[in-house]
């Protein structure tokens, strides 16, 4: 079908252009915030290994990605009618009707592209310190095709099985399972392909505290892009106007509960408030809000914020009592927090926020809407394990994942790139 250009409105257009500037920034920002809480030796390659996926990713998405995520397809995975961004004169499958866009499709492109870009950079955040170059480059690439693609046709897309679940169908308003289960479930995996760092835990401490705060500020400044963006307009017909400005107000008050939740365990159980912890929080807030950004009241933005803390710092704490090395908690902040938030909807959601959603169990709507939330994050976490495993597994024989012993002593910076991030000079 083709896409009528007349109805294109042109604030929107420019909304979702901004929002797609902010929501690239977070890249870089999970740059600084992993790059930060690595040791000094390690800390060019943190920031090379999320400038790569940038690159990488992108043209990925552009030549096969998008059209595995967005094309018809079936229920399970797109086809290739839009391979190489052909055919952008029509309209989104499934986006119709009600749904229809007020954006040209190179846009929704555009905005998509960085929710691509941004869900494997999370995953190097589990495997610093370790990780060989030659196999991150097709790991990254080949895990775009296989999952990310995959799991946001099940979910982002109309035609998605989840959007056909019984009666109701999944609510992901900006990538709570897509995103950060889909993320932190792979972290995991490889993280356990890789094994654990050389000295781990011990000797692990952050080497730039001031990184990590900066790196958690331009998080929190693009997650407004990243939320509010996926409304796909600052606004709209009567009963939808808002649905953008809850989504914005909702992911500041989340993160605010979520830091100030975080720093007042800290204080109360190590008697001490810490600016990692409060960036924990912080980002624990911003992923578990994500899913329900656009279905939340601000009273059940707290909730979800309070909740966030309180899961994902008990999650932090436990990998050493497994006995995995996730060494930057992408697994505890990402996977738990999308959890959380995902099921968050199915407890919060309210049509008084959003008509296009639905209640929440807390607001009279049964657990139908909870039942859908949990069969979706389950399959998505459970897809991307599985797949990663085996994917890590493979590129593990065929390349080699991990660095050498002294590579990894010696420090990757120096021994993958020939560069130091700090020269000291008397």
């Amino acid at each position: 079908m083709k896409f009528d250009f007349s109805d294109i409105d042109s604030g929107a257009s420019a909304w979702v252009l901004v929002s797609a500037a902010l929501v690239l920034l977070m890249t870089p920002g999970i740059a600084f915030f992993y790059g930060g809480m690595v040791r000094s030796k390690h800390v060019l390659t943190m920031l090379m290994q999320c400038f790569m996926v940038m690159a990488l990713v992108s043209i990925t998405w552009i030549v096969v990605a998008y059209s595995l995520a967005f094309g018809e397809g079936n229920r399970l995975v797109g086809d290739l009618h839009f391979g190489f961004l052909s055919h952008m004169d029509e309209v989104v499958p499934g986006y119709t009707g009600t749904s229809a866009m007020v954006i040209p499709p190179l846009i929704f492109v555009i905005f998509q592209m960085m929710f691509a870009v941004i869900t494997p950079a999370l995953i190097t955040g589990s495997t610093a310190d370790r990780w060989r170059f030659e196999a991150f480059v097709p790991f990254m690439i080949i895990w775009s095709i296989l999952v990310y693609a995959p799991v946001a046709h099940w979910v982002f897309s109309p035609v998605g099985w989840a959007e056909h679940i019984g009666n109701t169908r999944a609510l992901d308003f900006a990538g709570g399972t897509v995103v950060h289960a889909n993320a932190g479930a792979a972290g995991l995996a490889m993280a356990l392909v890789l094994g654990r760092r050389r000295g781990s835990p011990d000797e692990m401490r952050a080497h730039n505290l001031p990184f990590v705060m900066l790196g958690t500020a331009l998080l929190w400044f693009g997650w407004f892009g990243f939320n509010a963006g996926s409304a796909l307009r600052p606004s709209g017909t009567t009963h939808d106007t808002q649905v953008a400005a809850y989504a914005f107000v909702n992911t500041n008050t989340a993160t605010a509960m979520a830091l100030l939740t975080w720093v007042l365990m800290e204080r109360l159980y190590r008697g001490r408030a810490t600016t990692l912890g409060a960036a924990s929080g912080a980002v624990a807030g911003l992923v578990a809000i994500t899913p329900c950004a656009g279905f939340v009241s601000p009273a059940g933005a707290i909730a979800v914020g309070a909740l966030s803390a309180l899961g994902c710092g008990v999650a932090v704490t436990m990998k050493t009592r497994l006995g995995y090395d996730d060494a930057l908690d992408v697994a505890g902040l990402h996977l738990v927090g999308g959890v959380i938030g995902s099921l968050g909807v199915g407890l919060f959601a309210t049509t008084s926020v959003n008509p296009a959603g639905s209640n929440g169990l807390f607001y009279g709507g049964g657990f139908q809407q909870l039942g859908a939330q949990a069969v979706t994050v389950i399959a998505v976490v459970a897809y991307s394990f599985m797949v990663t495993l085996v994917l890590g597994g493979v590129l593990g024989r065929m390349l080699r994942n991990r660095v050498t012993p002294e590579q990894e002593e010696e420090g990757l910076d120096q021994s993958i790139h020939g560069e130091r991030a700090y020269t000291f000079q008397g």
